[in-house]
């Protein structure tokens, strides 16, 4: 069979004899693989049994699960047999099924039964969601197994104090046991990654995205990263020049924000409008304000269906049909990704505001909280400019967290 060497934390969790091990990991520690092979090791100990496979999303299970244990699979040279939708699953003839399962609909888990499972990535849930998806899959893994003992096996980055936290870190009850990997335990990482995180990443998350560690995210503002005066500009409107416009869709709350750009990298916020009635009403008021100026504009991808007047068309082909040059994907960056490019655009010297001018924004930057739940306050309705001036951030400087190819190596 293959010739697999796993790291040390790696081969912990896998070899964990606890009910319910959780391999807590920096980003490119290894996370993913390992349960992959925790998962190809264990139906292969365990003939005539099932497991399972959880990840946040069907996309993940297609683009990332299928594809590598495909190739796990092919380099042990195991046997098997792909079967997607509307199946989700894997056999290995002789000894069992792997279900994929997503975890957007903790109510779909059911129909089904195995001995022990998987889950990756479970804490990018909202701590309550998690908390759902475990119950499922502990009702799921009920196939009796000679050892008596059915097993679930967690993998996932620290997003703050959440419920792998709770119950793994804080206050474990008898069979839960936590290994926790930093980036640098992966000794098979190409040269320059661990530099490149600490490049795109705010600080405040490298201790989490590079130690494994626990630690605040949530703590005092979301826009951490953002200081009034570290961060002001002086900049405004030069006569003809491209405009880069977000916007946020809500009806008579409808926000844009204007940015200009300088020394080729640079995004100013110079302007803003606030409280627009419609999304034509928005489109008025900039032709009205920037006929002369070319405009590129980044709203908000709900607006592909989104109607905020009582009209057939939708609010991005209004916005096409009035001749700007929309940027926009299928759909938003999730609130986390847009929150993490703008601190790390601050934190790069790449952002700035013009505090006069965009009073709004700049209030918004300094005071917009999270609640309760670790989102940012929506009731506050702080969030509405901001919303409008990150849609060009996460757009045009995305983080993108760089690839590494662990290699599938340990004699067998």
């Amino acid at each position: 069979m293959a010739d697999i060497r796993p790291t040390a934390p790696q081969y912990e969790y896998i070899t964990s004899e606890a009910r319910f091990p959780a391999l807590v990991a920096g980003f490119g520690a290894g996370k993913t693989e390992a349960a992959i092979l925790r998962s190809v090791l264990g139906i292969l100990r365990s003939p005539g049994l099932n497991r399972g496979f959880y990840e946040p999303t069907y996309d993940l299970i297609r683009m990332i699960a299928w594809p590598r244990f495909e190739q796990t699979l092919t380099e042990m040279k195991i046997p098997y047999k792909l079967q997607k939708s509307p199946l989700n699953q894997i056999t290995i003839e002789g000894y069992g099924v792997i279900f994929f399962r997503s975890m957007e609909n903790p109510n779909r888990i059911i129909g089904y039964e195995h001995a022990d499972a998987d889950i990756d990535e479970l804490d990018t849930l909202k701590k309550d969601d998690a908390a759902h998806v475990w119950r499922q899959v502990i009702a799921r893994n009920r196939q009796q197994k000679p050892s008596g003992i059915n097993s679930i096996g967690v993998t996932t980055t620290p997003e703050g104090f959440r419920f792998v936290y709770d119950t793994w870190k804080r206050d474990p009850q008898q069979g839960y046991e936590i290994i926790q990997a930093p980036t640098r335990s992966n000794k098979h990482l190409p040269p320059g990654y661990i530099e490149s995180l600490e490049d795109i990443y705010p600080a405040s998350l490298l201790d989490a995205y590079l130690e494994g560690n626990f630690v605040n995210l949530t703590f005092g503002t979301v826009y951490n990263s953002y200081e009034r005066g570290m961060h002001h500009s002086r900049e405004t409107i030069r006569p003809g020049e491209p405009l880069y416009i977000g916007c946020d869709f809500n009806v008579t709350k409808q926000c844009a924000v204007v940015y200009v750009r300088r020394n080729g990298d640079e995004w100013h916020a110079v302007e803003e409008l606030i409280d627009m009635y419609d999304t034509p009403d928005m489109i008025r008021i900039i032709e009205d304000r920037y006929s002369e100026h070319p405009i590129y504009i980044y709203p908000d991808a709900t607006g592909r269906a989104r109607k905020t007047v009582n009209a057939s068309t939708s609010d991005i082909s209004l916005l096409e049909q009035a001749g700007f040059m929309v940027r926009v994907k299928k759909s938003n960056p999730s609130v986390k990704d847009r929150v993490m490019a703008a601190n790390a655009a601050f934190e790069r010297g790449v952002l700035y505001c013009n505090a006069i001018n965009c009073k709004t924004l700049a209030e918004s930057f300094e005071q917009l909280a999270y609640d309760k739940n670790g989102e940012p306050d929506k009731k506050s309705g702080l969030d509405h400019a901001i919303d409008a001036a990150t849609y060009p951030i996460a757009y045009e400087m995305p983080i993108q967290k760089p690839v590494a190819h662990i290699p599938v190596n340990f004699s067998m």
